[in-house]
């Protein structure tokens, strides 16, 4: 197609914006328009059943997965423990859990510049228990688009609370898992067999958390459903500084399918395109978009368009693909182009902090030693010998699997005398976390100033240095 009738039909069939000034969701008047998608099927539908499937297993089964004993993935804000792929993560290691962070949301922009919203589509959570959960029942029990809606509709006969009463059980019983599950990311699975086992007056703080995770999750998906796309999360809105012309998303091809109209039976469409109107695509929508307006921000990229699309496309005797996924330049020229500066450059960044983040995470400590100055303490001097002393607290962390025997002593200053409980040697379990006092004593000659830095370093059985820490020991004013 050369460049001047590109041109002209990119005129000829631009679309009017007025869509963009509100969410299909929401009337003019504010009020919540309730979407009735019609059931989808097709070759995308039948892919995503199965991508469903095998991530829907994966969120149940993971809380049950140990790695040499550690939880496969556990977010234990409240007590400060933290594993992924069995690897131990602690407060001290707050630095890798970011770097995994920016990770995550630099692959998240860079998947989105060459693909779009392919994450919503195919394994947000949100999309997955909506679409191929809830959904799915709703179908069985309500029926399809227009049978919901005459439901909708009728007075509250006995049939009717039946329906909704086994719908909303189903609902609540799923739910109910779901919150028992996502409390195991957070609390270990361990612990929530304890909350489930015992009565809640014995952990009331646990018994209100599932029961707020069951609540939410019953509310979403009964009530609030796509609205959590298009009113609450963000990613949709960061498309417009994300995607480019040539970010491959659900996109209907206007070239092919301009002007639109209805195919009567025994007429050529010489002056036509191949789109007949038939608005089946905004019909299975799940909120509620016309995909021909373009790319919107309630656009999930979950395909029903485009299976409903090549029904009719297969029906009338037209090549499929009239919606697909694509790019505009790839519409509008032709050209595919995947590899774009752009991307390049997220893709250096990416590569530059998984390095750093590898290099991090294999060099850290075995044990981490986190020592603080005691609060409300300077220094006191000791009758007996003369020697100043100062109070710190001292924090240990076997990061390993395997019992540590560990011992602490001052690197550089041998006039120093070092205090850890009883003695200086401990042997700390399997992930073991160690909180005591430490006490450290000087004679006031071997003082430097009113604060002398002073190494401490903590040794392995066989005297290697593990890791180290510098503190400052505060005495009398030096003349």
């Amino acid at each position: 197609m050369s460049g001047g009738k590109s041109n002209l039909q990119e005129d000829l069939y631009s679309y009017d914006e007025e869509f963009r000034d509100s969410i299909s969701t929401v009337d003019s008047e504010g009020k919540r328009v309730w979407v009735y998608p019609k059931k989808p099927k097709g070759n995308y539908y039948y892919l995503r059943n199965v991508v469903s499937i095998f991530l829907l297993i994966l969120f149940f089964a993971t809380p049950f997965i140990k790695i040499n004993g550690n939880p496969f993935l556990l977010m234990n804000f409240f007590e400060r423990k933290f594993y992924v792929l069995g690897q131990a993560f602690w407060p001290q290691d707050f630095f890798l859990l970011a770097l995994i962070l920016i990770i995550f949301f630099v692959s998240v922009i860079l998947f989105t510049t060459a693909f779009g919203r392919l994450w919503c589509g195919w394994a947000c959570p949100q999309t997955i228990f909506m679409e191929m959960v809830f959904r799915k029942i709703e179908y069985w029990i309500d029926g399809d688009a227009n049978q919901q809606r005459k439901l909708a509709k009728e007075s509250w006969t006995s049939k009717k609370i039946f329906k909704r009463g086994l719908k909303y059980t189903i609902f609540l019983i799923i739910s109910i898992i779901i919150g028992h599950t996502a409390m195991a990311y957070l609390v270990g699975i361990e612990t929530v067999k304890d909350l489930v086992t015992s009565p809640p007056t014995e952990n009331w703080s646990g018994f209100l958390g599932l029961v707020f995770f069951t609540g939410i999750f019953f509310w979403v998906f009964s009530y609030f459903r796509e609205q959590a796309c298009t009113v609450v999360c963000p990613y949709g809105r960061l498309q417009g500084v994300l995607l480019d012309k040539d970010s491959i998303v659900v996109a209907y091809d206007w070239v092919r399918g301009e002007p639109r109209g209805k195919l009567r039976k025994g007429e050529v469409q010489s002056d036509k395109g191949d789109c007949i109107d038939c608005k089946l695509c905004v019909h299975v929508c799940p909120t509620g978009i016309d995909i021909r307006n373009g790319t919107q921000l309630e656009c999930v990229n979950c395909t029903a368009c485009i299976d409903a699309c090549d029904d009719v496309m297969t029906k009338i005797g037209k090549p499929k693909g009239l919606i697909r996924y694509a790019s505009y330049n790839s519409i509008k020229d032709g050209i595919k182009k995947l590899v774009t500066t752009r991307r390049v450059a997220y893709s250096g960044v990416l590569v530059v902090l998984m390095t750093l983040f590898g290099f991090l995470l294999f060099t850290r400590s075995d044990i981490s030693l986190t020592i603080q100055k005691k609060p409300g303490f300077t220094y006191q001097k000791e009758e007996s010998t003369g020697l100043y002393i100062n109070l710190y607290d001292v924090q240990l962390t076997n990061k390993t699997e395997k019992e540590q025997n560990i011992h602490l002593k001052v690197i550089d200053n041998q006039a120093a005398i070092l205090t850890v409980g009883s003695s200086n040697s401990l042997t700390l379990k399997a992930s073991e976390r160690f909180e005591g006092s430490l006490l450290l004593k000087f004679a006031n000659e071997d003082l430097e100033s009113t604060k002398t830095t002073v190494k401490i370093g903590i040794y392995d059985s066989n005297d290697k240095l593990i890791d180290r820490q510098k503190i400052n020991f505060l005495g009398p004013i030096k003349y």
